[in-house]
């Protein structure tokens, strides 16, 4: 990869300071993983956010040869939202590694090399299926799922069986307030 980042602004002013810092942390992201082709920034201040907190959004995209990695944070402050970007960027490459480069070939599953997971008040060891959860599911369409999901309190997600497709399919409310509609496809 090239040292330079193309880094892209939207309602922020980019300053000498921000792109040297960014092509500074960015351009270190190949020693990582050397096969990255190019990296892209782009920190963006979004006036209308709700929350302060979610303001100024960085999104990291960076491709290669077979591969496209995107990571999307946000900070009150536009240099803390990258950096939380690129943290979450780094943990993305090192599973792509882990998944693509080593192999796979200890003959272990996912579950088993999964570490354990400790609870803090009693100090045992906890499943890793934490809870599991049994409802019934009902024909409707979109709008009586919208409803639905309304009625019963779930602000993120709600599963249901659409009656016009005949599959199980996910609705979810994104940041902007509107939804989202997942139709899975067995692969």
């Amino acid at each position: 990869m090239s040292n330079k980042v193309e880094v892209q602004t939207r309602n922020i002013r980019l300053t000498e300071k921000i792109e040297e810092y960014v092509n500074k942390k960015a351009g270190n992201l190949d020693h990582y993983l050397p096969a990255i082709d190019e990296a892209r920034v782009e920190l963006a201040h979004h006036k209308a956010a709700r929350d302060a907190n979610d303001r100024n959004v960085a999104q990291i995209t960076v491709r290669g040869k077979g591969f496209t990695l995107r990571t999307e944070e946000r900070a009150d402050e536009a240099l803390a939202a990258f950096d939380f970007a690129l943290d979450n960027m780094q943990r993305q490459i090192e599973r792509y590694k882990g998944k693509h480069y080593h192999g796979r070939g200890d003959g272990r599953t996912a579950a088993e090399a999964a570490e354990p997971i400790i609870d803090d008040e009693t100090g045992e060891l906890s499943p890793l299926v934490a809870r599991r959860k049994k409802f019934m599911l009902y024909p409707m369409n979109e709008e009586e799922a919208i409803v639905q999901m309304r009625n019963l309190g779930h602000d993120n997600f709600f599963i249901f069986y659409n009656a016009e497709t005949s599959k199980v399919n996910v609705l979810y409310r994104r940041r902007n307030g509107s939804y989202g509609l997942i139709e899975p496809e067995l692969g």
